[in-house]
């Protein structure tokens, strides 16, 4: 049986662009290498809903060693980008200057390589929002087919 999406995809003007890179970086600290998406095409804190966006292209920094003649997109740097997903998400949810770690994932699977020339899209849906916690479900899309998904937990350090 085929995953479903988590959210409608025809209902989302993918094209969008309410958050750009910059102002991704302005919430999150990650730097050089690790700045990781281009964009938020939607975001909704009282749905607790997020798609955030990757172009992938020929010349990002991991395409030279993974593997070489066939660049294939890590699957760890697609929960990274899910894990900066989910920041977001929570960052527009509950403003502030805490840091959230990276603090675990569960029911992973990638279904689909993910290769330069592709956007990858990354829907987000959170699901825990405690004072030390929080737990978002994503997906990965690239061009109308789910390439991941992932339960991700990032920890709340102040």
């Amino acid at each position: 049986m085929a995953a479903s999406f988590q959210l409608d995809l025809d209902a989302i003007d993918l094209d969008a662009t309410c958050i750009d890179h910059d102002g991704i970086y302005k919430m999150l600290p990650h730097a050089f290498e690790f700045r990781l998406l281009d964009g938020v095409c939607m975001v909704d804190p009282q749905e607790r809903h997020i798609v955030a966006y990757a172009d992938i292209k020929e010349d990002d920094w991991w395409v030279r060693g993974h593997v070489p003649g066939r660049p294939l997109l890590p699957g760890v740097l697609m929960l990274e980008m899910a894990a900066q997903t989910s920041a977001v998400l929570a960052k527009s949810i509950q403003p502030d200057d805490s840091f959230i770690a990276f603090g675990g994932v569960a029911d992973c699977k990638f279904r689909q390589s993910v290769t330069p020339g592709s956007r990858l899209v990354i829907l987000g849906v959170g699901q825990e929002f405690r004072k030390r916690r929080i737990v978002c479900k994503t997906q990965g899309v690239v061009d109308g087919r789910l390439v991941f998904e992932a339960e991700i937990t990032g920890m709340v350090v102040r």
